[in-house]
């Protein structure tokens, strides 16, 4: 897992920004608006969002239009994937257990 996208993503209104953009393509100054942040304050923030590979922007005229990258997500999801079916696993075993408890289940031998 690439440590740069999670702290990246660490600051609150990076999040926000994330969020926004999923939404759809925005520009800085719609990003400022919507999060009721400054314009060199957005601007901050979706630079580092740009170096850890989150967002990508494209020039059109004087305004830059900023989108959400797939591929940090897809390593994210890959990532907490393990963890869930970890989690999922003992949740199971747990619900077995408890079935168990309640004379609803079959022991297990």
């Amino acid at each position: 897992m690439n440590v740069e996208v999670l702290s990246a993503l660490a600051e609150p209104n990076r999040m926000q920004i994330v969020e926004l953009l999923r939404t759809g393509p925005q520009t800085v100054g719609g990003i400022a608006n919507e999060l009721q942040i400054r314009q060199p304050q957005a601007s901050k923030h979706l630079r580092v969002l740009s170096e850890a590979g989150i967002v990508e922007a494209e020039a059109d005229a004087n305004r830059r239009i900023y989108r959400l990258q797939k591929a940090p997500f897809q390593e994210l999801d890959e990532w907490l994937s393990r963890y869930r079916q970890m989690w999922e696993e003992k949740f199971d075993r747990l619900d077995d257990y408890l079935q168990e408890l309640q004379g609803k289940g079959r022991p297990k031998h």
